[in-house]
This record gives C-alpha cells, sequence and structure tokens, in this order.
C-alpha cells in the first residue's frame, strides 16, 4: 500500500496535477524523490571532452567540398577564411540531433550597405536547413534573411551582431526531424540558436529544408547527413568549430 502512495504522490506531483497530494506526501521520506545514477563527466575546457573538433585552428582533415575534394579553403593564424571560386565544404562525418558551437568573421564592407553580399555565408545542418551568417550590424535586409535567421524561414528574436572583423559566436541546439515509415515527416526538426550568447531561435520548429525561391516543405525522408558550411561568394572566416551528438 505504502508503495502505491509513494507512486501516487510521484506521478502526481511530475504531472502538475490538481490531486490534492497532502496526504501522499506525509507518507513520504527525503529519499523517496531522490535520484541516485552516476552521471557522466565532461571537462569543458578548452572544449567539451566529448565534443569532435571539426576545426581546431591547424587543419581541416574534419572537412572536404561538397565535391569531395580537398579543401581549398584558407587555414591561417587559427582561422579558416572562404576562397571564392570555391564550392562550399562539408564534414567527413555525417550528424543528426547535435550541439554545435562555431565562430564568425565577417568583412569589413567596401561602399554602401549590400545586404545579402556582404559577409553571406551559411551553417547547414544536415546539409538542408541553413542559420544564416551575414554582416547584420548595420545592413539592412529582410529579418528572415539577416545573421542567425533560420534563412526564409524565422528570423531572430533579437539582432545581437557584432561590428565586422569582430569575431561572433553561434551556438546551435539541433534536434533532427523524425519520420514515419511512409517517409512522410512524423516530428519536425528543431533548432535553438544563441548568437554571441543571447537566444534568438527559441526551439523553433523548421518548415522544412531550405528554399531560396518558394516555401520549404519536407518533401522526402532522410537520415544522418554532414554539417556544411556555404561558400556565397564572400571572404567569411571561421575558427573554433566542435559538436556534440546528443
Amino acid at each position: 500500500m505504502m508503495k502505491k502512495r509513494i507512486l501516487l504522490a510521484l506521478t502526481t506531483l511530475a504531472g502538475l496535477s490538481s490531486f490534492n497530494v497532502a496526504g501522499a506526501v506525509e507518507q513520504m521520506k527525503p529519499e523517496h524523490t531522490e535520484v541516485w545514477k552516476e552521471i557522466k563527466k565532461v571537462n569543458p575546457d578548452p572544449i567539451p571532452s566529448d565534443a569532435v573538433a571539426l576545426f581546431d585552428g591547424k587543419n581541416m582533415n574534419h572537412w572536404q567540398h561538397t565535391d569531395g575534394s580537398k579543401v581549398k579553403w584558407k587555414v591561417e593564424d587559427g582561422t579558416v577564411t572562404i576562397t571564392n571560386g570555391t564550392p562550399s565544404i562539408e564534414t567527413k562525418q555525417k550528424f543528426c540531433d547535435v550541439q554545435l558551437h562555431l565562430e564568425f568573421r565577417a568583412p569589413i564592407p567596401e561602399g554602401e550597405p549590400l545586404g545579402q553580399s556582404q559577409g553571406n555565408s551559411g551553417v547547414f545542418l544536415q546539409k538542408r536547413y541553413e542559420v544564416q551568417v551575414l554582416d547584420s550590424y548595420d545592413n539592412p535586409t529582410y529579418a528572415n534573411g539577416q545573421a542567425a535567421s533560420i534563412y526564409k524561414q524565422n528570423p531572430p528574436l533579437v539582432n545581437a551582431s557584432r561590428a565586422p572583423m569582430n569575431w561572433q559566436t553561434y551556438d546551435i541546439i539541433y534536434r533532427a526531424p523524425i519520420f514515419a515509415d511512409n517517409g512522410k515527416v512524423k516530428v519536425k526538426a528543431q533548432v535553438t540558436v544563441l548568437h554571441n550568447g543571447i537566444l534568438v531561435q527559441d526551439h523553433f520548429q523548421i518548415m522544412g529544408p531550405t528554399r531560396y525561391i518558394g516555401l520549404p516543405e519536407y518533401e522526402e525522408a532522410h537520415g544522418c547527413e554532414p554539417l556544411e558550411l556555404q561558400n556565397h561568394g564572400q571572404v567569411v572566416s571561421y575558427r573554433n568549430i566542435w559538436i556534440r551528438k546528443l
């Protein structure tokens, strides 16, 4: 009988039910709500010990161009910078649910603000879902195309951009979509983004793969895929890229 009362109390408390728990709580002891298990230790410095250092400033061993060729972007002084005339790059490893950290730097603009042609790149999760990289410090453009937007889908909650040539951070928590046996999406992809430490995307449900023209929709089922960094013809630099499988 005691076990039943304890189970009822725990279930009620966890579900925030309107059931009167006073009687059940009176029968409980502190240890009845204590969870004892070993939690994996992770050293957070300099990066999480269970993370993969996709780019540590030394080489591009974890990457290739999207055509499968060796990366030709410039690696110098701990950074990798887009080289015009080359394809985008992608990781050799495939990922689904991840925590991703990266830092990027937009170049000094020349002349008047150029909108989408000013420090443009992009982080493509599973090669399909883009978190926009752009110089949005003083560079008006459409809201769902500025820095930290889910491109052409959802604007950031705030504009947290730093001025060009300052390093900026993205911390991204991403949950991959889940598909039913018939190939239809059952659970949409979801993403949370912190831009320079500020929450800008809060568990946003991605509506489908990124499209420049037209509405996004999930047209086909897919599994884990590489992370892609876009070459959009701008001289954008990256550094300190690491990723954790969730």
